[in-house]
This record gives structure tokens, C-alpha cells and sequence, in this order.
């Protein structure tokens, strides 16, 4: 069974329809790419597969947990998935390690110890282990981006949804970041990313899904589709992101 299984969404904002019959299905271990213009339903999308907004039609079904409307049934979808956002909602009085332990010891009712373990275990994993002891304001942008995914994976997710993460930093800070994305790739985390990064989209996602009014227009293998792009309105974004 997929670990995420999207069928027929569709959301609207008032009068304005943002998804308009969306399907979507991905394996264990599978990296998929959002890309689009602005608008064209990407983060919403990620946004509803994280229960974060309520559709109106159709189903989800992510983590063997379906989205239906049950608090209960949320509370469990949101301990097997993380999202990482392009703000860091970081809180800057807890050290970086007390801002990763948070959530295991809350959600998850894990001893400190254990928190603190699976804490050090991401850090180490985002390359940040020296940092635990560091406030947010100590660290560069990337570095609290780091930090805001090594949150997430102490969770120990089954599926990681990242938007735009990358976007309000600058290109060194941002490959710090992509880095960090394509290590958790090659071990096999099951991730879904909006991005503008084509290249990255192109080199470490299995498939890349092209979306554009609320649809998605064209998907495939990511190599295939950059290379060969079959709408023209694929063809014109692509162009238009070389220039």
C-alpha cells in the first residue's frame, strides 16, 4: 500500500477552487517534486496532506492513517509525519536541543532521556551536533532550517513534507539545506517537497509532478519529464526558469 494515496481532492478558498480533482500516489521511499507557478495548488495540496486544510471533497489517506475529520485520527497522522515550512517557528528562549525535544516528550510522551537521544540523532544527521546547547539567534539561516528538519525527524516519521523550504535563503545557505534533504533521500525517507530548485527536483526526485491550475498537469519520472516535457505549458514554465 502507498504511504500516501491522494484521490480526487478538491478544495476551495471561498469562491476561488485551488484543487480541482487532484490524485496523487506515492511508495515507501519514494521522492516526489511539486513544481508550478505560484498558485497553481502546490503547498495547498501539502497543506491538506498534512491535515492542516480541510478538503472538500475526495480522500487522503497518508501513514495508514485516513484523513476524515477525526481529531484522534489526526493527532496519530501527525506523529508519522513531519512538514517543514520556509519559517522556522523556532522558539528562541529553548536552546536547539530543547526546541528538538519538545515534541517527542509532549506527543509522544517520551523520558528525557530518550527525547534527548533522538535528539542528538538528528542533529547528527543534519550535521549540527556541535549546536545543541545554541540558541536559535546564535545560527545562521540555514543552520535554523537544519534544525527545524532535525525537529521533525526526531519524530521519527514515516513521511517528510517539505514547502519551499529553501526559499527565503541565500545559495549558499540554501545547498546546506538541499544537502540535508538528499542524505535523508538516499536512506529512504518517504518525502514530498514543493521547490523551486529545479536542478535538485531533477537529480534526487523519483518523480516530478508539474502542476498548473489547480490540476496536475503532467507527471513522470523526474529525468524523463525535465527532459522531455510534453504540454506546452510545462515546456514555457521550464523555459522560463532557465532564463
Amino acid at each position: 500500500m502507498p504511504e500516501i494515496m491522494v484521490n480526487d481532492i478538491h478544495k476551495s478558498f471561498s469562491a476561488i477552487k485551488v484543487l480541482k480533482g487532484t490524485s496523487l500516489s506515492v511508495e515507501s521511499g519514494q521522492v516526489v517534486a511539486l513544481i508550478g507557478r505560484s498558485g497553481s495548488g502546490k503547498s495547498t495540496m501539502l497543506r491538506c496532506i498534512n491535515g492542516l486544510e480541510t478538503i472538500d471533497s475526495g480522500s487522503i489517506t497518508v501513514a495508514g492513517h485516513a484523513l476524515d475529520g477525526n481529531p484522534k485520527h489526526l493527532r496519530a497522522l501527525r506523529t508519522d509525519v513531519g512538514i517543514v515550512f520556509q519559517s522556522y517557528n523556532l522558539f528562541p528562549h529553548l536552546t536547539v536541543g530543547e526546541n528538538i525535544m519538545l515534541a517527542p516528550t509532549i506527543v509522544k510522551k517520551a523520558k528525557r532521556s530518550e527525547a534527548r537521544k533522538a535528539a542528538e540523532e538528528a542533529l547528527q544527521l543534519v550535521g549540527l551536533s556541535e549546536k545543541f546547547d545554541a540558541y536559535p539567534d546564535m545560527l545562521s539561516g540555514g543552520q535554523q532550517q537544519r534544525v527545524t528538519i532535525a525537529r521533525s525527524l526526531a519524530m521519527q516519521p514515516r513521511v517528510m513534507l517539505f514547502d519551499e523550504v529553501t526559499s527565503a535563503l541565500d545559495p549558499e545557505l540554501t545547498q546546506e539545506v538541499l544537502t540535508v534533504m538528499e542524505t535523508l533521500a538516499r536512506k529512504g525517507m518517504t518525502m514530498v517537497l514543493v521547490t523551486h530548485e529545479m536542478a535538485f527536483a531533477r537529480r534526487v526526485a523519483n518523480t516530478t509532478v508539474f502542476m498548473h491550475q489547480g490540476k496536475i498537469w503532467e507527471a513522470g519520472p523526474s529525468q524523463e519529464l525535465f527532459a522531455n516535457p510534453k504540454t506546452p505549458e510545462m515546456r514555457q514554465f521550464l523555459s522560463a526558469d532557465v532564463k
